[in-house]
């Protein structure tokens, strides 16, 4: 079978366009959704085609690793391995040869919840000792993620992560204190573990040890790391594209069913409005801050008291652009493990036309309201409007 027709890579447009006027850095910010992180495939592919490359990447869970895949490798060859990824988590067959599809959804979830997705997880044997046993720390859990290890390993040039050319940060939470931890390659070479600590879901994955510590899915704690970058120091003017894949707006449940699946969408949807609202406050001081300076005599404006007060003020601009996955009318609560080749190919071309879209209108380029500092565009998937 043809990669590309697995992974569901479209063939891009005849021309790019630079860093289409983007000033400042430029940003991705990826959840964490199992099998819903082929969106995010198809957002990077819509940038890439038009010339836009990140200058950081934030992720947790699939975001981790789609992240680490992008920053772990040069521009040339980014697209090819997230192919590769893609392509080899692909959770392909049937058993009544496409006739009834409903057959074959059902064969192939359970053929996961049995088997795992090839190169990335596993059934552990040690969960056949029962859900009680004392297994340690690394066999506890339902699944091995020794294949993902193998597949990041293939994947990622961490030595070219490691050169920083692209900045990357992951998020994963302390499992003793329950503190999410944001790594990044800024501060120090980051591993294949610290990739695996963002994605290890409990209780399906184990934890992962970091510095002697033990470390899950940055995904149950905050699975929109959006505060990585508004909270960021030195504060630097961004273009953030905000990627959700879980819907936070959704109908009423009308069932049992109903009502599980929304309720793991609001679970593990944004929480960018609330973080987006205090960095409109903080920015309204920083700016405050900044004014107050003209009105301070030069003389005071040079004692050291002064200086570290006025360090505060700043006049940095964030420009976020939610990009919001869609939700398909056959959706259920088992979207996440939706490995099908038809779901990865049908996730990734929404990710691309989306972004294709929010490209078109270079939200960017519109004049910005100094005092506030923070704009939001959204560009949602017209299944979603």
């Amino acid at each position: 079978m043809d990669e590309n027709a697995t992974s569901g890579r479209i063939d891009p447009p005849a021309e790019g366009a630079g860093r289409a006027g983007i000033a400042g850095q430029i940003v991705l910010v990826f959840q964490g959704g199992g099998a819903l992180g082929a969106y995010q495939a198809g957002v990077y592919q819509a940038l890439h085609d038009a010339g836009i490359e990140p200058d950081w990447v934030i992720g947790t869970s699939i975001g981790a690793i789609n992240g680490a895949i992008i920053a772990g490798n040069p521009p040339e060859t980014r697209l090819a391995q997230l192919d590769a990824f893609w392509s080899r988590v692909a959770a392909s067959g049937s058993v009544t040869g496409g006739w009834l599809p409903a057959v074959d959804d059902w064969w192939r979830r359970a053929s996961i919840f049995m088997q795992g997705v090839p190169a990335f997880f596993s059934p552990s044997p040690h969960a056949w000792l029962g859900m009680q046993a004392s297994l340690g720390r690394e066999h506890a859990a339902f699944y091995s993620t020794r294949p993902l290890r193998e597949t990041l390993v293939k994947l990622v040039d961490f030595d070219y992560l490691a050169a920083g050319a692209v900045r990357l940060t992951v998020g994963a939470v302390h499992v003793a204190n329950a503190r999410m931890r944001y790594f990044t390659n800024r501060d120090a070479p980051l591993t294949v573990e610290h990739v695996m600590a963002s994605a290890a879901f409990p209780p399906g994955f184990p934890s992962v040890q970091l510095d002697g510590e033990a470390y899950w899915d940055g995904g149950i704690y905050s699975n929109t790391p959006l505060e990585a970058v508004l909270d960021d120091r030195p504060r630097r003017s961004s273009v953030i594209f905000a990627v959700q894949l879980w819907p936070a707006v959704g109908r009423e449940p009308e069932s049992i069913l109903e009502a599980m699946v929304r309720q793991r969408d609001i679970q593990y949807s944004s929480r960018a409005q609330s973080h987006l609202e205090r960095q409109r406050q903080i920015h309204r001081l920083r700016h405050v801050i900044r004014e107050l300076e003209s009105f301070i005599p030069e003389s005071m404006r040079k004692t050291q008291p002064v200086e570290d007060l006025l360090a505060w003020g700043c006049g940095t601009t964030m420009q976020v652009l939610e990009l919001d996955a869609p939700s398909f009318g056959d959706d259920d609560l088992h979207k996440d493990i939706d490995f099908s080749p038809t779901g990865i190919a049908r996730r990734r071309a929404a990710g691309y036309d989306d972004t294709r879209r929010m490209i078109e209108r270079a939200p960017w380029r519109e004049p910005m309201d100094p005092m506030e500092g923070v704009a939001v565009y959204r560009e949602a998937h017209p299944a979603n409007r």
